[in-house]
């Protein structure tokens, strides 16, 4: 029988975390479409404390952002033993491709808010999603 090799726990961190983050960006993007962004919190317009859209994106962007590295460190690990069947790895790649995609085509589209708030906005779905990725890569790592 021979003998399972590993990744080194570095290089699983590194896609983990480039995975959690791209993952986390493109849920920003997709809410920002409609109407879930962080930009909320810098809007002078509204009189309320914190609106509800920027609360739920801000958790969305969280919560990708870490199971994004988690399964990715995952999935890293067990996949150079040979771990995942052929289908499972097909179906994931074509997930990845469309949320993307889906992405990309969401910030192609006219904003509505100001590009100061978009930048600002995006730096922090950015830091939040790097942040979050990190953590569920290294939780997968202390797992295994």
């Amino acid at each position: 029988m021979p003998e399972t090799t590993y990744f080194p726990r570095y290089l699983i961190l590194g896609g983990a975390m480039i995975s959690g983050v791209l993952l986390a960006l493109a849920v920003h993007m997709l809410g920002a479409r409609y109407g879930l962004d962080l930009g909320g919190l810098w809007r002078s317009d509204t009189h309320e404390f914190m609106p509800a859209g920027a609360a739920i994106a801000w958790w969305l962007i969280a919560s990708v952002g870490f199971s994004g590295g988690y399964f990715t460190a995952n999935l890293m690990h067990s996949a150079v033993a040979g771990q995942i069947p052929q289908r499972m790895r097909q179906f994931l790649i074509v997930v990845g491709v469309l949320m993307l995609a889906g992405a990309g085509q969401a910030a192609a589209a006219p904003s509505t808010v100001s590009t100061v708030s978009a930048v600002l906005a995006g730096l922090a779905a950015l830091c939040l999603g790097a942040v979050m990725a990190f953590c569920g890569a290294y939780f997968a790592q202390r797992k295994s």
